[in-house]
């Protein structure tokens, strides 16, 4: 199976035969409700035959616990197991979900620099599976929300690689508000420290980038409206692309008088 699949919105109608292959992690989720409806510990075990059985229960016990969190909690525990030198078992896993606990065994690593996480997380971010790629700015972002500065600096480069998934990630690993994390105060307030990432991403052409940039500026102009205002009359007197319009009308969707 793969992620063409057109997968099921409801847990209920995922058929036993598939809900047991995502668990055994030889198929790839397809939706939400199907990445939802996983039994980690059961995928643990398929994934990491030698896993703890300690391990294995101490995960089991979480199971009603948001997904986040035990995403979180899997990959402390592989990194305790496997060390970084296991990453590659993960990163190279069939199931999506195994790939997004390497994003947080990676986001988990205690002696790494930031610049050595996004070394390791830029394949993940890049994944052909739409859930590992949220899961990888998802890992990175508490490290990315601990010095801005740096972390856009080091991301800069991202926001004009060839690859719009690596592209987006740039984009929406420093969102301000964001989704399912915890806010960047400091984007909040002073969005514009962002503006080497997001300069480069005002006319690209693909939509997945667009919306990212378009929900970023939302994100700002919940705190700074009249910021947002004059950066996209700004952006649309420079570039006359229906992308940047496009970008553009997304930010200021929530704002009153914006167009």
């Amino acid at each position: 199976m793969s992620e063409e699949r057109k997968g099921v919105s409801r847990r209920a109608d995922i058929p036993s035969e598939l809900l047991a292959q995502l668990n055994a992690g030889t198929a790839a989720s397809a939706t939400l409700a199907e990445g939802l409806a996983i039994d980690f510990a059961a995928l643990l075990v398929s994934a990491v035959p030698d896993m703890p059985a300690e391990s294995v229960e101490l995960v089991r016990g979480m199971a009603d616990q948001g997904i986040t969190r035990r995403m979180d909690a899997v990959g402390e525990l592989l990194l305790q197991h496997l060390t970084l030198d296991g990453l590659p078992l993960l990163t190279a896993h069939p199931s999506d979900t195994v790939r997004g606990w390497a994003c947080y065994v990676v986001g988990r690593a205690p002696k790494l620099k930031l610049n050595a996480k996004l070394e390791l997380i830029r394949p993940l971010a890049d994944d052909r599976h739409f859930g590992v790629r949220e899961w990888a700015w998802m890992a990175i972002r508490p490290h990315l929300a601990k010095n801005v500065g740096h972390a856009v600096k080091a991301l800069t480069p991202w926001a004009e690689h060839p690859s719009p998934n690596v592209r987006r990630f740039a984009s929406e690993a420093t969102r301000p508000r964001g989704v399912w994390c915890a806010h960047i105060d400091a984007l909040k307030q002073n969005p514009e420290l962002a503006l080497p990432i997001l300069e480069p991403l005002k006319a690209d052409p693909a939509k997945y980038v667009q919306d990212s940039v378009g929900n970023w500026l939302n994100d700002a102009a919940k705190s700074q409206p009249v910021w947002v205002k004059e950066l996209c009359l700004r952006w649309q007197q420079e570039s006359a692309a229906d992308t940047t319009a496009a970008v553009c009308k997304r930010a200021l969707r929530n704002v009153r008088g914006g167009k």
